[in-house]
């Protein structure tokens, strides 16, 4: 079978260890042998992030939006209010979820691209004393931004907030400090930094956040943070999981503790940099602040001459599939992203096919 790079930000290529684990037998979810699948997977959650003894971990079947979903419905209060920072198509979407379950909503907006302005988060912390937590997108995929989720979780705890972090895109990726940044909740995924499969994801709550989940009012059955959290804890899952995609995760954890997660962020890294020298020496434009970009996805502007679809379509005959920019980007900007199990090789080669792809753009054009 031919390989085809996954140069989007998830699904991500995985290694033959985790593909061959999907291989396990048969199993039903209210069986023994479930149970520990699930009780060592949430430990080995903590054991690769340092969480032991402060967080708890609620598994869930379904997408990282899954998660999201179920931290956004059950982490809020009946009469308070969340505050919520968008700056892209994924703060766009925690916004959504929270009208849609009815929890009143206060939004911080600010250009795709550009880091929020501290000034305006605490002026709406201020203005509404209703707000009892803080959603923030650590890495907005929409254009591989980073957020400051340490300065945003500094201000939530000075005025007494409860902060969740989106770390779909960043967990395993990017640095991401829980004690410094007063991080209570966090949402993740297999499917993208920790190198799985898509269909399971996942919430971190910290310890001392349970007892107060469960005077929360229940806003849906399937995603009830609580009692799916509770259920875990006590050896049980309350629906029917994807068993097989779970064995998988359990080989993708593994491998994340082997390699650790610092090392990891810094191949992520160093991959970034290898790609973004290439995009310099092509003259390509960058959408975000250096500062700002995340280790593991570039947005880029599109030259000249140069439409998506015939940059995608000559890519992938090269076997690297890149991804399209979101809402008013579509039409201007391309993205590569580097997470998931890729050689250092691919990444020159992708380099090469690219730079032949792009001379027919005027504006790089020599």
């Amino acid at each position: 079978m031919n390989r085809i790079i996954l140069l989007n930000p998830g699904p991500v290529n995985v290694t033959e260890r985790v593909r061959q684990a999907l291989l396990q037998p048969d199993l039903c979810h209210r069986e023994p042998e479930c149970a520990e699948l699930v009780q060592s997977i949430r430990g080995k959650l903590l054991d690769a992030f340092g969480l032991e003894g402060a967080f708890l971990t609620a598994l869930i079947t379904g997408s990282g939006t899954a998660a999201l979903e179920m931290a956004v419905s059950s982490c809020v209060a009946e009469g308070q209010a969340m505050l919520v920072v968008r700056n892209g198509v994924y703060g766009e979407r925690i916004a959504t979820m929270a009208e849609t379950h009815r929890i009143p909503t206060v939004t911080v907006d600010c250009e795709w691209g550009v880091a929020p302005s501290l000034d305006d988060i605490e002026r709406a912390l201020k203005e509404h004393p209703e707000i009892g937590l803080v959603a923030l997108v650590h890495h907005e995929t929409t254009t591989g931004l980073l957020n400051p989720v340490h300065e945003v979780g500094e201000l939530a705890h000075r005025y007494g907030k409860k902060l969740l972090i989106d770390a779909i895109s960043s967990l395993a990726g990017d640095t991401l400090d829980f004690e410094r940044s007063h991080v209570d909740y966090c949402v993740g995924t297999a499917n993208k930094c920790l190198q799985g499969f898509p269909g399971v994801s996942f919430v971190l709550v910290r310890k001392e956040e349970v007892d107060t989940l469960a005077t929360h009012p229940a806003r849906s059955v399937y995603f009830d943070l609580h009692k799916n959290l509770k259920a875990q804890e006590a050896g049980e899952t309350l629906f029917t999981l994807a068993v097989q995609v779970h064995y998988a995760f359990e080989a993708a954890l593994d491998e994340l503790i082997e390699e650790t997660v610092t090392a990891r962020i810094a191949r992520y890294a160093a991959a970034a940099a290898l790609l973004r020298k290439g995009f310099d020496e092509m003259g390509l434009e960058y959408l975000v602040d250096p500062a700002n970009r995340s280790n593991s996805l570039t947005a880029l502007k599109l030259p000249d001459g140069i439409t998506y679809e015939t940059l995608h379509d000559e890519l992938k005959k090269q076997g690297y599939v890149i991804y399209a920019g979101q809402g008013g980007l579509k039409k201007s900007i391309f993205r590569i992203a580097n997470m998931g199990d890729i050689r250092t090789g691919e990444f020159q080669r992708l380099l090469e096919v690219l730079k032949t792809c792009l001379v027919k753009s005027p504006s790089l054009r020599d």
